[in-house]
């Protein structure tokens, strides 16, 4: 019998450490898919107040947009599409909020150059990307590349977990369940305005 109950134990403890495993790359990520729920994470406002994800998303159906930052130029040009479209999905009584590891005082910036009047997140310890099954591990020649860029991604973050966000969104109503999921291992490549514009009109119909 104290067998049985050790090898229990050790399946469910082996269980919980797998269970946020991080990908070593981006093609290996599994985000959460469609008819899925939004996981319980607290964020952080671009004034430094810590904001219950769950209650965003229980205000209004919410298009969830995770970016690498705002130090990444393909995010930037993204942040500013998705503003052509803001006003038409807050018509249809959807909003928008992006999540980044940016601390906060670098959400502020990103908002202030692209006149963005939607909200940003900061995801700095990255507990949203991973619960969102986007996290993955940043390699230590990638890390070196940015350094000498000019780019430290643990000051960017506050936090030295070099991890970054797969590019992803998530169309999610008000009960937190997932209606569209959108996700590409190529950070050149982001989803197009049409193509949120017609998941949210099938969403609030």
């Amino acid at each position: 019998m104290k067998i049985v109950r050790y090898s229990l134990f050790l399946t469910i403890f082996t269980i919980g450490c797998n269970s946020h495993r991080i990908p070593e790359n981006a093609s290996q990520v599994a985000p959460l898919e469609v008819g899925q729920t939004v996981p319980d994470v607290i964020l952080t406002n671009s004034f430094g107040h810590e904001t219950d994800l769950h209650e965003i998303v229980s205000e209004r159906p919410t298009l969830l947009i995770f970016y690498r930052g705002g130090w990444c130029p393909y995010c930037n040009a993204h942040l500013s599409q998705l503003a052509k479209i803001e006003a038409q999905l807050y018509d249809m009584g959807v909003q928008i909020v992006g999540i980044s590891p940016d601390r906060p005082e670098y959400l502020k910036e990103s908002t202030m150059e692209h006149e963005l009047s939607y909200q940003l997140l900061s995801d700095r310890e990255m507990n949203a990307a991973k619960e969102f099954g986007v996290a993955f591990r940043v390699d230590s020649t990638t890390i070196n590349r940015y350094k000498n860029g000019g780019l430290d991604l643990a000051e960017r973050a506050g936090e030295d977990h070099y991890l970054l966000p797969v590019p992803a969104a998530f169309l999610v109503d008000t009960t937190g369940t997932i209606h569209y999921r959108y996700f590409n291992t190529d950070c050149t490549v982001r989803v197009g305005n049409d193509e949120l514009l017609t998941a949210s009109k099938e969403l609030m119909n």
